[in-house]
């Protein structure tokens, strides 16, 4: 008999977070008739202050008695799950057969919370991976892990992708001493795509669906049992109204997200303010929409970047994002003033993202080369995507190692946070800088798939051995060239933005002004400190020694 320890995900780093009230994360899921390629994309933004680590797992053979030892964060023996015969490779969030996984927390009921249940959420995702061949497949094995052995998280909305389907999975506890978990999946139509953002996002489902929809026996009669649902009431049965009521507060933070993604794939149909606003009666987005083109793999970069630029709602505009335009707002979120409640908007690009991905796996490519993890670390919208194979079996140091307690430039984590840290001082003049280095490494990516693909191709048929040791090579290196690339330009904002200058190409420190807007706001503000008499025939004199 074996026992076996598998490594937690990440994101269990922001369980403890989301314990002193922050939840976080953003999903987007592409299906393959809606991206330009036709491949199936999954958007995951894994949002929290920690220090993220890239693993990599191998496939394993397991007897009749061998078992999972499950922990929690801690370390804590929660209890073991009987191994299956066979598991599959991981690449952190992506198997094997390019069945890819990403989730959003939306709470929902808290005392709906099971501290007896085995598995938390990162569990399944990680134990799903390790068994399914298919997004369907991943869907029936969290069912019967939780019916099983039990589920103790708050709600989930999980995302599962494959090369050919993506599916939306909801799942909340049955509150303590209760048995299994409550859920619903659906299918993504092909040709759609679909955000959520820690609010549950599936309303009414087909019941004689199973091609479509999947759920648990209990998922109405336990709504009518706690009191959460009326079936007298002539409304249909709604999962979210019942298992995740709404507040202005948690619209603001949630909904906001999901309608910037939307107006930003559909921006010819009307996406009305109200319903993220907290407006009562406000008619809720649909869980999924058909955008007005189909979506390339840098469109979804994009998205997963967005502070609400261009809208009313825009970060790095007006007095809150400073002089220099910053779209980032420090923590706490909420405040209040005079008895009045107020709120920081919540974008999709944080920076406290820890690490984020966009997948995509492709049905007309052998699946090592098929399944592309483009990875990146910290804020999305100075962070890189590097592009790793779901064939490949090693990650980069650098991508591994590390932590939030011991700033290292040995870690990519910190390179990438010591960046987009230091941005912040002149945002709107180093965003420039950094997006500049962001695009070229990018872009550099994007030229040389088809040729390393085209190779891989080939010694696919020769080699796979060999493919593997190329792809993860070509991917490893790659990574390390875009940490030393970082690390480089974190040394040349130090230098260039220094002492509030800015120096030219000859090297020479240049004062630059605040935005006249900004000064007028603190004029406004101060009236009449900051102004400069004139005795009469006085010069101004800007030159003034140090």
């Amino acid at each position: 008999m074996k026992k076996y320890i598998y490594f937690l995900p990440a994101c269990v780093a922001v369980v403890i977070l989301m314990a002193g009230g922050s939840m976080a994360c953003t999903n987007f899921i592409v299906t393959k008739g809606a991206s330009a390629d036709g491949s199936v994309m999954i958007a995951y933004t894994c949002d929290g202050e920690f220090h993220p680590h890239l693993r990599y797992m191998p496939a394993g053979d397991h007897g009749p008695d061998d078992y999972l030892e499950i922990k929690d964060w801690s370390g804590e023996i929660r209890g073991k799950v009987k191994q299956p015969p066979h598991t599959y490779a991981v690449f952190y969030l992506m198997n094997e057969h390019q069945v890819v996984i990403g989730e959003t927390t939306f709470t929902g009921r808290e005392e709906l919370i099971n501290p007896d249940g085995m598995l938390h959420y990162w569990w399944l995702m990680r134990l799903a991976l390790k068994s399914a061949k298919t997004a369907r497949e991943a869907v029936l094995v969290i069912a019967a892990l939780v019916d099983e052995y039990g589920y103790s998280s708050e709600g989930e909305s999980i995302s599962i992708g494959d090369p050919n389907e993506a599916w939306l999975l909801e799942i909340i506890g049955p509150g303590a001493g209760g048995k299994g978990a409550i859920w619903v999946a659906l299918r993504i139509p092909d040709g759609y795509v679909c955000a959520h953002a820690n609010k549950a996002r599936i309303g009414e489902f087909p019941l004689n669906d199973p091609d479509n929809c999947l759920y648990s026996e209990n998922v109405i009669d336990f709504a009518i049992e706690k009191g959460y649902y009326d079936p007298d009431s002539g409304k249909p049965f709604n999962f979210h109204e019942a298992y995740c009521p709404v507040t202005p507060q948690k619209l603001r933070y949630t909904a906001t997200r999901v309608w910037s993604i939307y107006r930003r794939v559909a921006p010819s149909k009307d996406w009305p303010a109200d319903y993220h606003r907290g407006i009562s009666g406000a008619e809720p987005y649909p869980l999924w929409v058909k955008p007005d083109m189909k979506l390339s793999r840098e469109n979804v970069f994009g998205i997963m970047r967005d502070h609400y630029e261009g809208t009313d709602y825009d970060m790095s505009t007006g007095m809150d994002s400073g002089p220099f335009g910053t779209p980032n707002r420090w923590r706490p979120m909420n405040w209040n003033i005079d008895g009045i409640d107020y709120t920081w908007e919540r974008p999709i690009s944080t920076q406290q993202t820890g690490f984020s991905f966009v997948s995509q796996s492709r049905s007309w490519l052998p699946d090592p080369i098929g399944g592309v993890f483009w990875y990146g670390v910290d804020d999305t919208y100075f962070s890189v995507y590097v592009p790793f194979y779901c064939g490949n079996n090693a990650v980069p140091r650098s991508y591994a190692e590390g932590s939030l307690d011991v700033f290292s430039w040995d870690s990519a984590w910190w390179v990438f946070n010591f960046v987009a840290n230091y941005a912040n001082l002149k945002y709107s003049y180093m965003k420039e800088d950094i997006r500049k280095v962001q695009e070229d490494l990018e872009g550099t990516f994007s030229a040389l798939q088809p040729t390393v693909e085209k190779t891989a191709l080939e010694l696919h048929g020769k080699d796979p051995k060999l493919m593997r040791k190329y792809l993860t090579d070509y991917s490893n290196s790659h990574a390390d060239m875009v940490v030393r690339r970082y690390r480089e330009l974190g040394e040349y904002l130090i230098r260039k933005y220094n002492d509030g200058y800015i120096q030219d190409e000859n090297g020479r420190p240049q004062e630059t002004r605040y935005p006249e807007s900004w000064l007028r706001g603190v004029l406004r503000s101060r009236p009449g400190q900051f102004r400069l008499e004139r005795w009469e025939g006085d010069s101004l004199e800007t030159n003034l020694p140090y």
